[in-house]
C-alpha cells in the first residue's frame, strides 16, 4: 500500500491522541525501541500506540484506514524472522490487553496481550493448562503465538497453536468485527453479508486449489509457512476441520487483528521424569530420535556440544549442565515423560535405558526425577537461544534457516548434509531443540556487518531450502515467515499456491493495511537496507567510554559490542523469576526494560538518535528508572550489564550538563558524613521539620520520605580488637553502616572474633575508605576512580576483605575492574566477600545457641547478581532452631537514592509491592525480617512499619 504520512508524523500522533485513551509514542527513541525484534532486521515504525482497551484498537484502525497508514499488531517482540517490524503503526498489546476474559471447563477466552506463563498461572488452580509451550513462555503473548502459529517442545503430544485455537474474535481492516471459528455446512442469516461473501470466496478458492494443496503442502506436523489454506478444502470440511480460526493462526497479523482468542485447555499431568541420553556424536543422537519417540514421550529435546560449552561459561547454568552429563558427550537428548503416577513413569525410564543399550549406548542415561533438578534443566533448555547468542564478537549464530523440519527417518542424513553446506561456506552451525518432531533450531555463525557473510547467508539459505524440499520437509517449522522466508514460498509451494496466498490476503485486506509485505509480496531476505547492521552502521560517531570494555571486541573501546550482546529475545520481560527487570515489572513499558535501554543505547552510540545522544534527554529518560540492580548482569543469558552501561550515560550527562545539587550531595556523602555525624541533631532536623522537608523537595528529595538518620555514636576504627587471632581479615567499614547503623559493624567484630578471626580496619589518610559507588551514581567516574585507587592501596595484601553492605562490597568485585583494570583489581575481587559468604565458606567451629524463631530473608540485588545469596542463607542456617525462609522478591525499590527521589517515589513503591512488601506483611509479628542491604532495610521500615535487621545481628544474638 502507499503510505501517506511520514515516520513520526506529528499530525497522525495528534489525531490518535484525540481518538484513543491509550499511550501514543511517536518520539524518535520510542520508534527506535520498536524497530527491532529478535531477528536480524530493523525497520523504524511510523509510531507506536499502547491501547488501554479494544476500542482504542478499533479507533486507531479507523484513523489509519483513512490516512493510508499500515498497522502492525505486536506482542512480546520476540519474533525470529522479522514479522514484528515494519514501517507501520505498531500496536503494543502487552501492557493493558492482557486479561483472561472467561474460563469454562476446557475452554478459555483471552485477550491477545496476555503472556502464556501468566495464563497458565491463572488457570492452574482449575487443574488445566494451555499446552503450546515455546521456550519464551515467560514473555510471549497468546496473540503473538497465534499470529506465529507457535509450537514448543510438546507439539508431538498437543500439536501446534492452530490445533489449540478454536475461535478468534477478529477485527478486519475495514473495521468489521466477526468471530471466526468452525464453519457450518451452510452459512446462516446471522452471518453478515460481507463476511458471508468472504467465506464463500475462501471456500471456492479451497475447492479450486485442493489438488495443488494436497500435492505441494508438506505433511510434517511442523509446517507453519504461508497461510493454512488447507483448512479451506472439501477434504477439511469432510473431516470437520473447516475452521477459519486455523486460517488466521499463523497469518502474522496480515489478515486481521485478534481482539480475543478462544483456546482449548488440557488437564495437568502432575508428575514427570526426564531421561538425559548421552551420545558420542551428533549423528548418533539424530539417528536415535526416530526410535526414542516410539516410547511415547512428551518431548525429545536436543542440546549439542556448542550449547553445552557456551552454557558452562554462564555461571547460573554451569552446575546444571554438569549434572546433566556423563563424561563429555557430543550431544544429549532430553526425553520427557508426564503422567499422574510415579510407577509408570519410572517404568518408562527403564524402557529408555533398555532402548539406549539396544542402540549401542549402555549406561548413557542421566535420570532427573526431582522437581528442582527438572526446573533447572528446563531453565537451561528454555535459554537455548540466548545461550547460543552469548558468543562475544560480531560473529553470531544467525536465525534464517532456524526451524526447518524433516521426517525423523531423514533427520540424521539431513543434518549431516546441512553441516556439509556450512563447512563448504566456511562456517558452522549451532543445533538445539525439538528432535521429537524433526525440527532442530540451527544457526550458522555469521557476521551480519560483513557483506561477504551476508552473501554467505543467502547461499546457505538457498542450499538449505533445496535440501528441505528434497526430503519433502517444511522450510518453516516453528518461527514463521516474516522477512526471512516469505520470499521463498514460490520455491517451497509453487507459484500457483503463492497466488492463492495472495488471494487470501487480498480478500481479507484489499488495501494492504495490515502488516504489508509479509507472507506475500515480500522483500528479499538479504536486503541490507532492512538490517539492524545496515551499511554504514559501524561508522560510529566519536564517543570515548570512561570505563574499560576491552572484554568485548569492536568500536568504542568494546562498549558497542557489549551493548550488542542484547539479542532482543526479551528474557528481561519475564515477571515470574529472579530480579530482572524491576523497573519493567513496575511500569510494563518497553522504555524501562533492559532490552529497551540496550536498543536506545545502541541507537545513540551509532548516531541514529542524532549527534551527542549519549548526553541527550531521550537516553536520560530511558535510564531514569534503571536502579542498577545488576540483575541483568547475571540473569540475562547474554550478560547485558545495564548497570555498568548506565554509568557511561551518567558520565556523559554529567560532562555535558553538570551535576545537580541533589546528585552532588549524594555523591559527596562519604566526605560529608564525618561532619554530619558530629552534629547529628542538626543533620537530622530535615526529618522532623515539615518546612525543611518541603525545602528538600525543591531539590528533588521526596517530602514523604524520611532520610536515613545520622548517628552520634558512629563507628570508629579504634573499636576493633587488636588481639592476635588464628586468622586475619580486612573489615570494610562502609559509609552507610559506619554512620547510620554502627551496631552492624560492632556486631561483625563480635561475630568474627567468635569465629577465631581478627578484623583489621584498613587505614587510609585523611578519612575512612570509600568504594566510590556514590560518585558512580552521579556519573563522576574520575572521582570514583580516585577512590578505587585509594582503596586498592589500603587493601593491599593477601588476606580476605569482608564487607557488610552488598552494594559497596561488590563495587570492589565489579566496578573496580572497569575503573582500574589490572592484576591488583582482579586479586582484590578474588579476596573480597560478604560476611555471610565468609562464614558459609569457613564454617567456624563455634557453639551457637539456639534461636527458636523464623527469619524471612530478603536478598539484596547485588547478592543475587553475584550468586552470594545462597551463602547468606547458609550462614544463617548455622544458627540452631532458626527457620530461614528466603523471600521471593525482585528489587526492594529503594536502590540507593532512587526511593528518596520525588520523580521516582511511586515507581519505588511499586517495585516493593511486586513481591517484598506482601511477604513482609504476611510474616508473623514475632518473625524476624532480615535484609543485608541498607536501602532494603529502610524501604521495609518506611513502607511496612516492620524493622528489618542485617544478618550479622542475628549471628550476634546466637553467640
Amino acid at each position: 500500500m502507499n503510505v501517506h504520512v511520514d515516520i513520526g508524523d506529528s499530525g497522525l500522533a495528534a489525531r490518535l491522541r484525540r481518538e484513543i485513551e491509550g499511550e501514543v509514542l511517536f518520539g524518535r527513541a520510542d520508534r527506535g525501541r520498536y524497530a527491532t525484534d529478535a531477528s536480524i532486521y530493523q525497520m523504524e515504525p511510523i509510531g507506536v500506540i499502547v491501547p488501554r482497551r479494544i476500542e482504542d484498537v478499533m479507533a486507531a484502525l479507523s484513523v489509519c484506514r483513512e490516512a493510508g497508514v499500515p498497522v502492525l499488531p505486536r506482542g512480546g517482540g520476540t519474533s525470529q524472522c522479522g514479522q514484528t517490524v515494519n514501517r507501520a503503526l505498531v500496536i503494543d498489546c502487552t501492557k493493558h490487553l492482557r486479561n483472561v476474559i472467561e474460563v469454562d471447563g476446557n475452554r478459555a477466552l483471552v485477550q491477545p496481550g496476555i503472556v502464556l506463563g501468566h495464563l497458565n498461572a491463572a488457570i492452574r488452580p482449575r487443574g488445566v493448562f494451555f499446552p503450546v509451550d515455546p521456550s519464551t513462555h515467560a514473555r510471549c503473548t497468546i496473540g503473538g503465538m497465534a499470529g506465529n502459529n507457535s509450537c514448543g517442545s510438546k507439539s508431538i503430544r498437543y500439536g501446534l497453536m492452530a490445533d489449540n485455537v478454536t475461535a478468534i474474535d477478529a477485527i478486519l481492516a475495514d473495521g468489521t468485527q466477526h468471530r471466526f471459528g468452525a464453519l457450518p455446512d451452510n452459512l446462516g442469516a446471522d452471518v453478515p453479508g460481507n463476511i458471508a461473501a468472504l467465506i464463500q470466496h475462501l471456500r471456492t478458492l479451497g475447492a479450486t486449489e485442493a489438488e495443488e494443496i494436497a500435492a505441494r503442502f508438506p505433511t510434517q506436523l511442523r509446517r507453519v509457512g504461508g497461510y493454512n489454506i488447507d483448512v479451506l478444502t472439501p477434504a477439511a470440511r469432510a473431516a470437520g476441520r473447516e475452521n477459519l480460526a486455523r486460517l488466521l493462526v499463523g497469518s502474522e497479523g496480515t489478515l486481521a487483528f485478534s481482539a480475543a482468542i478462544e483456546l482449548t485447555l488440557h488437564p495437568i499431568k502432575p508428575r514427570k521424569v526426564l531421561g538425559i541420553c548421552q551420545f558420542p556424536t551428533f549423528r548418533a543422537a539424530m539417528a536415535a530420535s526416530q526410535h526414542l519417540v516410539t516410547l511415547d514421550p512428551e518431548a525429545v529435546e536436543l542440546v549439542d556440544r556448542t550449547m553445552i560449552e557456551l552454557g558452562r561459561a554462564i555461571p547460573i547454568y554451569r552446575n546444571t549442565i554438569d549434572r546433566m552429563l556423563i563424561g563429555e558427550p557430543d550431544s544429549v537428548l532430553i526425553v520427557e515423560f508426564h503422567g499422574h503416577e510415579d510407577a509408570p513413569l519410572f517404568a518408562k525410564l527403564a524402557e529408555l535405558d533398555t532402548m539406549m543399550a539396544d542402540l549401542g549406548h549402555p549406561g548413557a542415561v542421566v535420570r532427573a526425577t526431582d522437581a528442582a533438578f527438572q526446573a533447572d534443566i528446563a531453565e537451561v533448555r528454555e535459554a537455548g537461544l540466548n545461550i547460543m547468542m552469548s558468543m562475544k564478537g560480531d560473529g553470531k549464530p544467525v536465525s534464517f534457516i532456524e526451524d526447518c523440519a524433516v521426517a525423523l527417518p531423514d533427520l540424521a542424513d539431513y543434518t549431516e548434509r546441512l553441516n556439509d553446506v556450512f563447512a563448504k561456506h566456511g562456517t558452522k552451525g549451532t543445533w538445539y531443540a525439538h528432535a521429537s518432531v524433526g525440527c532442530l533450531h540451527v544457526r550458522p555463525v555469521l557476521n551480519m556487518k560483513d557483506p561477504a557473510d551476508v552473501a554467505t547467508m543467502r547461499a546457505v539459505a538457498e542450499e538449505c531450502f533445496a535440501l528441505v524440499r528434497a526430503y519433502k520437509g517444511s522450510h518453516s517449522g516453528e518461527h514463521g515467515d516474516g522477512i526471512v522466508r516469505s520470499e521463498f514460498h514460490a520455491e517451497m509451494f509453487g507459484p500457483r499456491i503463492v497466488r492463492a496466498f495472495e488471494q487470501v490476503k487480498d480478500a481479507f485486506d484489499p488495501a494492504g493495511l495490515l502488516n504489508p509485505n509479509r507472507i506475500v509480496r515480500a522483500p528479499r531476505m538479504d536486503d541490507r537496507s532492512l538490517f539492524r547492521y545496515r551499511p554504514g552502521y559501524a561508522d560510529a560517531p566519536g564517543f570515548t567510554p570512561k570505563l574499560d570494555w576491552s572484554a568485548y571486541p569492536g568500536p568504542l573501546g568494546g562498549m558497542l559490542g557489549a551493548v550488542e550482546m542484547c539479542n532482543n529475545n526479551g528474557t528481561c520481560r519475564k515477571f515470574d523469576a529472579g530480579v530482572m527487570c524491576p523497573s519493567f515489572r513496575a511500569t510494563a513499558d518497553e522504555a524501562h526494560l533492559t532490552r529497551g535501554r540496550a536498543n536506545t543505547l545502541r541507537l545513540a552510540l551509532t548516531g541514529q538518535l542524532g549527534p551527542d545522544a549519549m548526553a541527550g534527554a531521550e537516553l536520560a529518560e530511558s535510564m531514569k528508572l534503571c536502579v542498577s540492580c545488576k540483575a541483568c548482569r547475571r540473569e540475562c543469558p547474554t550478560g547485558v550489564d545495564m548497570a555498568k552501561m548506565k554509568i557511561e550515560v551518567l558520565a556523559a550527562q554529567a560532562e555535558r550538563h553538570g551535576v545537580a545539587l541533589r546528585e552532588r550531595l549524594v555523591a559527596e556523602l562519604p566526605r560529608l558524613a564525618p561532619f554530619a555525624s558530629r552534629l547529628p541533631g542538626l543533620a537530622n532536623l530535615r526529618n522532623r521539620v515539615p518546612a525543611l522537608r518541603r525545602l528538600g523537595a525543591r531539590i528533588g528529595f521526596a517530602a514523604e520520605r524520611s532520610l536515613p538518620e545520622w548517628r552520634g555514636d558512629a563507628f570508629r576504627d579504634a573499636e576493633a580488637d587488636a588481639t592476635p587471632a588464628t586468622r586475619d581479615v580486612f573489615l570494610l567499614a562502609d559509609t552507610f553502616n559506619r554512620y547510620f547503623e554502627p551496631e552492624n559493624l560492632r556486631a561483625a567484630l563480635r561475630v568474627l572474633r567468635a569465629a577465631g578471626v581478627r578484623a583489621i580496619l584498613p587505614k587510609a589518610a585523611g578519612r575512612p575508605l570509600c568504594c566510590g559507588r556514590t560518585y558512580l551514581s552521579a556519573g563522576l567516574v574520575d572521582r570514583a576512580r580516585a577512590e578505587a585507587a585509594r582503596t586498592l592501596q589500603a587493601l593491599a595484601g593477601d588476606i580476605p576483605v569482608i564487607g557488610l553492605e552488598p552494594s559497596c562490597l561488590f563495587t570492589l568485585k565489579d566496578e573496580f575492574a572497569s575503573l582500574l583494570p589490572g592484576a591488583d583489581s582482579r586479586a582484590l575481587a578474588d579476596r573480597a566477600m560478604l560476611l555471610g559468604e565468609f562464614l558459609a565458606k569457613e564454617k567456624p567451629a563455634w557453639a551457637l545457641k539456639p534461636l527458636p524463631a523464623t527469619a524471612h530473608v530478603h536478598g539484596h540485588c547485588h547478592q543475587k547478581s553475584f550468586g552470594a545469596f545462597p551463602a547468606a542463607l547458609a550462614a544463617l542456617r548455622q544458627v540452631p532452631e532458626l527457620q530461614v525462609k528466603p523471600i521471593a522478591s525482585s528489587c526492594c525499590g529503594m536502590a540507593g537514592a532512587f526511593g528518596y527521589q520525588s520523580e521516582t517515589l511511586e515507581v519505588s513503591k511499586a517495585m516493593a509491592e511486586a513481591g517484598l512488601l506482601p511477604a513482609v506483611r504476611a510474616a508473623a509479628a514475632d518473625d524476624i525480617i532480615v535484609a543485608d542491604g541498607t536501602s532494603c532495610r529502610h524501604q521495609i521500615r518506611d513502607l511496612s512499619g516492620r524493622v528489618a535487621v542485617h544478618s550479622v545481628r542475628i549471628m550476634e544474638r546466637a553467640l
